[in-house]
């Protein structure tokens, strides 16, 4: 099992910045690369970020490229979100997680934390 720890979130205006934060322990050896997802209110769980650990590819969903910047060290079980520029549909739980396979979710999945961009 992978236990994951989300921090960072928090209320924003439009135009504002957060960096969320994500620990991963347990299970995490044959991690391939980890990523960030969030859930609107309403709406499906999506992929927003991933990075893979070995040539440290990464991929951006269409919505936030140019604003957001994936990070991480796999030897230390972290992993970053960079967040500029933020919009009211940013906002969203956002979780980590392992990645399986491309930039699809092991569905390990922590608590979240909450970003709320206001208008």
């Amino acid at each position: 099992q992978v236990q994951l720890v989300e921090s960072g979130g928090g209320l924003v205006p439009t135009g504002g910045s957060l960096r969320l934060s994500c620990s991963a322990s347990g299970r995490t050896s044959s991690s391939i690369g980890m990523g960030w997802f969030r859930q609107a209110p309403g709406k499906e769980r999506e992929v927003v970020a991933g990075i893979r650990w070995n040539g440290r590819s990464t991929y951006y969903a269409d919505s936030v490229k140019g604003r957001f910047t994936i990070s991480g060290d796999g030897a230390k079980n972290a992993l970053f979100l960079q967040m500029n520029n933020l919009k009211p549909e940013d906002t969203a739980v956002y979780y980590c997680d392992v990645l399986n396979g491309d930039y699809s979710p092991s569905n390990y999945w922590g608590r979240g934390t909450q970003v709320t961009v206001s208008s």
